[in-house]
């Protein structure tokens, strides 16, 4: 077909027309419905040039609706994460307990008293409950939240101002995202002194630097995303603490993950709690709201109220600082470990998940696709407990992996699953009960588009 005899897609001014009588229509910018229907005439032409017939002009016009309504939609898809990974860094890491969705939707949505004393009326502290529960979970002095656990560990090494950070060599590490600890120490501002080796660190090694006044500060970093294993030392936390504090030198502990709660019980090892470090000798602690605790991202920071003081005057933190969403997210998180209530949150729920329900949702899971039910292992995720492992149960499904992986993922609502001996596997550790349904029908729908 020639360029002349091809048939051309209607005007913008007929599709405008036709769209503007859609109820979906009403209330939208003129040049927003130009937009949408330029869009839609574009893939016309597109259509048209490869030989398709001419769509009708509400088709066009419904098409430009379409596109409307998916700009205005949340641009991000609800997925079903089957991995087995609790703490997923791809997925959102840690899914919300109920009671801070709720808070949050209940307070979010409207104006709240948030830097406003409701005696006075007066202008008042900025929105303080979540700092009196980490007060109150971890005996600190003060605490801070942040918008993440990066921006308290810069903040908290901003203590040292332009003096010297001491940090062991086997603790500089990249903490994700491509953000290393060295970079961190040399854009507060400090200058970073490396003390032990990679492999063992003693106490004593911090003495020279703080001797000489070379260091002002000690920074101590959780290593989190890997492990050293063979002929290893780590410093005594006490020790290093009385050493600074010799000299008059500050410590801050970066923990990573943070866990509020003890996780031998769960046959996980012990993961560093804020309060035992603030106990043996640290100033200031600084951990992450969305791994381990189980809330919205933040930066923890509890220590001395001099020091929280301190960080809280730097002119950083206003730009650190967390929004109202978040602050009353993290508030309602904590709350749930004042109140006894820490099952409540779904990373607890996932790691103390018993193994006969995992077992038994498995099997009604695998009767329902036609798979075979497994042992598997997963895996704390975030940074958090690297190699250690959890059993679960899971579901292998047979077809195609490849081809299986990406229809499940594709699919409505996503699943992220994972290749195990080649061969995909649905961990229902990681899933909440209340989707077992939802992840039943998505693996059928995938399983049919693979055969």
């Amino acid at each position: 077909m020639t360029t002349a005899s091809r048939p051309r897609p209607p005007s913008v001014e007929q599709v405008l027309v036709a769209l503007r009588t859609r109820s979906g229509a009403a209330g939208r910018t003129h040049d927003a419905l130009v937009e949408a229907v330029r869009a839609a005439l574009d893939e016309e032409r597109s259509r048209l040039a490869a030989g398709a017939s001419p769509a009708p002009v509400d088709d066009l016009a419904q098409s430009a609706l379409d596109r409307l309504d998916e700009i205005g939609g949340p641009g991000i898809h609800a997925a079903i994460n089957a991995t087995g990974v609790i703490v997923h860094t791809n997925l959102g890491r840690a899914p919300w307990p109920a009671a801070a969705i709720e808070a949050v939707a209940a307070l979010a949505s409207g104006h709240l008293l948030l830097e406003l004393d409701r005696t006075t009326g007066r202008r008042g502290t900025r929105f303080r409950q979540a700092e009196e529960h980490l007060v109150a979970l971890t005996g600190a002095e003060d605490a801070l939240v942040t918008n993440n656990n990066a921006a308290a560990v810069a903040l908290a090494v901003g203590l040292a101002g332009r003096g010297g950070v001491a940090v062991s060599r086997g603790e500089l590490v990249e903490i994700g995202g491509g953000v290393r600890i060295p970079e961190i120490v040399r854009r507060a501002g400090a200058r970073l002194v490396e003390v032990g080796t990679t492999n063992r660190t003693r106490a004593e090694d911090f003495r020279e630097p703080l001797e000489r006044g070379r260091a002002r500060l000690v920074l101590r970093v959780h290593r989190s995303n890997f492990r050293q294993d063979g002929f290893t030392e780590d410093p005594d936390a006490a020790a290093v603490a009385a050493i600074a504090h010799e000299h008059g030198a500050l410590v801050v502990d970066d923990l990573g993950s943070g866990a509020l709660v003890d996780t031998t019980p769960f046959g996980l090892a012990h993961e560093p709690l804020p309060a035992e470090r603030l106990a043996a000798g640290s100033d200031v602690v600084t951990f992450s709201g969305d791994k381990l605790v189980g809330g919205p991202q933040a930066g923890l920071i509890v220590g001395r109220a001099d020091a929280i003081a301190r960080v809280r005057r730097d002119p950083l933190a206003r730009a650190m600082r967390p929004d109202k969403a978040t602050l009353v997210g993290v508030a309602a998180t904590l709350a749930l470990y004042r109140a006894g209530r820490a099952a409540e949150i779904p990373v607890w729920r996932m790691i103390g998940a018993d193994r006969d329900d995992l077992r038994a949702r498995a099997t009604a899971l695998a009767e329902r696709v036609g798979g075979r039910v497994a042992e598997v292992r997963s895996t704390v995720g975030g940074g958090s407990l690297p190699g250690e492992t959890l059993p679960s149960w899971g579901v292998v499904l047979e077809a195609p992996a490849a081809r299986l992986l990406d229809a499940l993922r594709t699919g409505t609502p996503p699943v992220v699953a994972r290749i195990e001996s080649g061969a995909v596997v649905l961990d229902v550790r990681t899933v909440d009960p209340a989707l077992d349904g939802a992840l039943a029908a998505a693996a059928d729908r995938a399983l049919a588009a693979t055969r």
